[in-house]
């Protein structure tokens, strides 16, 4: 089968959607389909506009690299890769294409399916995260709802009208159909752990602790992007409960928006139990993740259904329990209680979580059996090979479904 995917980010790029994608192509390749990726380019003058990667080509469109430069710079990011990824989408597809769009920049969704109309393919969608709904939920306010008017009957148009949409959860997915996806065309395939996550060595684990200076200490990180999301507070809540018990060792591994407030609140705090760690390079990610003896996940509260973290994928693999602070009867936090794989609490209880990681830094059996509950689950549901399969599976079931039904979407309506 031919796939053209389009997501902003792919290899060499190490956010999580690049990491997502770049196995997921790369895979699909291995087992014989036609994969192109229409990306952005890095801006880094080693890296080619166009190559072929492990079976995937890789198209990279041109970028100023203004993200980090604030929004204004983010939105010129979004508007020069839109710009690019249509013309480039109108040149590559065609009538037996199969489009598949990702949700980096938020209208790349309604932009790939008018374009691949024109070009005479269909679409396909995979929704990592929903906009503009997140935005206003991190950003409430005029402009956002604002924005949320005007980009909502589109976004919904282009779900409806093309061929199928892929939810990350069971809450995404009832989202999706709430706003008019058939039931039928909206499929649930979970994210997995980035490929080779699970391969650490305890010596290279202890390693990774001496770097860090945390040989002797309960090492409880929050590891990834540091985005609006994700509700940190709460853990500077819980290391200032836990400020005299020298144990205990807060560590925020990665950047985002959220780093520099949050830098700022520990100075101002004076906690001397959190630290901050650059973002670590993918082939260091397993010894990363597997050096620290838990790992938060936080969510958001109203963000359940928009968004679900894919750090919780990359956490089992390597084997370590979750402690999740968010909505108590979100989807994450079920199943984190229902396979006994960590600790699921709300906002508010922050002596309830304190009062857990001391348990568990006094019950080293228990803080094992339920880092070896994540490893299972990790190894029935959370890897690259499941994804492929459902993915297959999802593709297979097109497939057969297109023979039967003209490809909805495939002509905008004028």
């Amino acid at each position: 089968m031919r796939l053209i995917f389009l997501n902003r980010f792919y290899w060499p790029d190490e956010p999580a959607t690049a990491q997502l994608l770049t196995d997921l192509a790369e895979g699909l390749a291995r087992r014989g389909h036609e994969i192109t990726v229409i990306t952005s380019h890095p801006g880094r003058p080693e890296v080619p506009r166009r190559e072929t990667r492990h079976g995937v080509r890789i198209i990279r469109t041109r970028s100023l690299g203004l993200g980090r430069h604030g929004l204004v710079g983010r939105a010129a990011d979004f508007v020069l890769y839109l710009a690019g990824a249509k013309m480039t989408l109108l040149l590559e597809a065609g009538p037996g294409s199969l489009v598949v769009a990702m949700t980096d920049p938020p209208l790349l969704g309604p932009v790939t399916w008018i374009y691949a109309g024109l070009a005479g393919a269909s679409v396909l969608h995979w929704t990592q995260d929903i906009y503009p709904e997140v935005a206003e939920a991190v950003a409430p306010g005029p402009l956002s709802r604002l924005a949320g008017l005007l980009l909502r009957p589109w976004r919904n148009l282009a779900w409806r009208h093309s061929r199928g949409v892929a939810a990350l959860g069971q809450e995404m997915a009832f989202f999706l159909r709430v706003h008019g996806v058939r039931h039928e065309r909206v499929t649930i395939i979970p994210n997995w752990a980035p490929a080779g996550t699970e391969i650490a060595t305890p010596a290279d684990v202890r390693a990774r602790r001496a770097v860090w200076d945390v040989t002797d200490r309960l090492v409880i990180a929050y590891s990834g992007n540091l985005g609006r999301v994700h509700d940190l507070a709460p853990i500077l809540e819980i290391a200032a409960a836990l400020r005299e018990e020298r144990e205990f060792v807060f560590l925020f591994i990665g950047g985002g928006a959220q780093r520099a407030e949050l830098a700022q609140a520990v100075a101002a705090q004076k906690l001397p139990n959190v630290r901050f760690l650059p973002a670590q390079p993918r082939d260091k990610l397993a010894a990363s993740l597997a050096a620290a003896d838990l790992h938060l996940v936080t969510l958001r509260p109203g963000c359940e259904a928009l968004v679900f973290p894919s750090k919780f994928y990359g956490i089992a693999a390597a084997a370590r329990p979750v402690v999740f602070i968010g909505p108590a009867d979100c989807e994450l936090a079920r199943l984190i209680r229902d396979r006994s794989m960590g600790i699921a609490r709300p906002r508010e209880d922050i002596a309830g979580l304190a009062a857990e990681l001391r348990r568990l830094r006094d019950d080293p059996a228990a803080l094992a059996t339920a880092g070896a509950a994540a490893a299972a689950f990790s190894r029935t549901a959370g890897r690259i090979e499941h994804g492929l399969d459902a993915w297959e599976s999802w593709l297979a079931h097109d497939a057969e479904s297109a023979l039967n039904t003209p490809a909805p979407g495939s002509r905008p309506p004028s």
